[in-house]
């Protein structure tokens, strides 16, 4: 069981200036390197608040429960998403700043560090976000630029684990727990930027995002969710979008001009470079099938070779045989027995064709 953690036992205990909520629902075959990331930071004053947002699977239980009295507060609940799992974190979490790291996601050793740097340097700041790498089945960098409301409506350019200070929760409410399929996160940055507090965005690799198939955004992005939620998050907003729709119209068209411009860039290329490495590609799978085709070939000649290596050693052993036999025949014929009654035979012989 875990340890139960009374209001008056955390009074007691020393304030962490980070509080790093780690929700999970059966991710258990992760959490452990996610919880070393965290724990390989090179900010140390934090606390680690793990939500067993109400996990089914055996695996899971067997790493929360290795994971119990080693430092880390563990809470569990019925499953009720992760919005609501985040939202408990934060009300047992006591630091100051508070980030949310996904149980199959890493932090980069320097992420804490260089988040809390920025927001004491700037007290008007209320989070920072960082870029990120994907890794897993897709790889790749996200690097998001603009850190303004306009940018933000138009697409979500903070991450879900930017630090921010625990003041937003109390300013804003926490996160929308209605949205569990996902968007949560952008829908309450919204909510903070439309209050008239800051974010920034630490241009630097500071967080690891891993792909795989079965996670929430792939299930979000490859289906209607992903347009259900968008729409969600107008109806919400409505008055900030309305504001901001000639900037919205502008970064759409803006969008579009680049795609149109990088498919005539493709279309450019597309006869001068792709075709022909295309074709020498062919040239070189032609090559390669007549070099198997001659391997083949070669590799059937030696097992024949082998096979008529192993005729001729039998033929030499039966022509062994057979000239001992010979010998055995010659040698009879040079005994006395067969010398004695060969006038016989002859007389035989002579009877026998007359």
């Amino acid at each position: 069981m875990p340890i139960t953690w009374t209001r008056a036992a955390r009074a007691l205990m020393p304030t962490p200036r980070v509080s790093v909520i780690v929700p999970c629902f059966n991710l258990g075959r992760y959490l452990p390197e996610a919880i070393s990331s965290v724990r390989h930071q090179t900010f140390t004053d934090f606390e680690i608040v793990v939500v067993d947002d109400g996990s089914t699977d055996a695996e899971t239980a067997k790493v929360l429960a290795a994971t119990n009295g080693s430092g880390i507060r563990i809470i569990r609940s019925v499953n009720r998403g992760l919005p609501a799992a985040r939202n408990l974190g934060i009300s047992e979490a006591r630091g100051e700043f508070i980030s949310c790291l996904d149980a199959d996601d890493l932090f980069d050793p320097a992420w804490l560090d260089t988040a809390v740097a920025r927001l004491d340097a700037d007290p008007g700041l209320a989070f920072v976000s960082h870029w990120l790498e994907a890794f897993g089945d897709e790889e790749g960098p996200w690097t998001p630029g603009r850190s303004d409301l306009a940018a933000l409506l138009d697409q979500n350019v903070f991450n879900g684990a930017a630090l921010f200070r625990r003041q937003l929760v109390d300013a804003v409410g926490g996160f929308d727990e209605t949205m569990r399929d996902g968007c949560e996160d952008w829908e309450f940055w919204i909510r903070v930027m439309e209050r008239g507090y800051r974010g920034a965005i630490i241009p630097a690799p500071l967080y690891r995002y891993r792909r795989r198939p079965d996670s929430m955004s792939r299930a979000m992005t490859g289906s209607d969710t992903w347009f259900r939620l968008f729409g969600e998050l107008i109806d919400k907003h409505s008055s900030s979008y309305r504001d901001h729709l000639l900037d919205l119209l502008l970064r759409r068209e803006w969008t579009i001009a680049r795609l149109c411009r990088g498919i005539d860039a493709v279309q450019e290329e597309l006869p001068t470079v792709l075709e022909p490495a295309v074709r020498m590609r062919r040239r070189e799978l032609e090559g390669a099938r007549a070099r198997l085709t001659e391997r083949e070939a070669l590799e059937e000649l030696a097992q024949k070779r082998e096979e008529l290596a192993v005729l001729r050693t039998h033929a030499h052993n039966l022509e062994t045989v057979n000239r001992a036999l010979h010998e055995r025949i010659e040698g009879l014929h040079q005994s006395w027995s067969w010398r004695l009654t060969l006038p016989l035979r002859r007389v035989s012989e002579w009877l026998r064709f007359r």
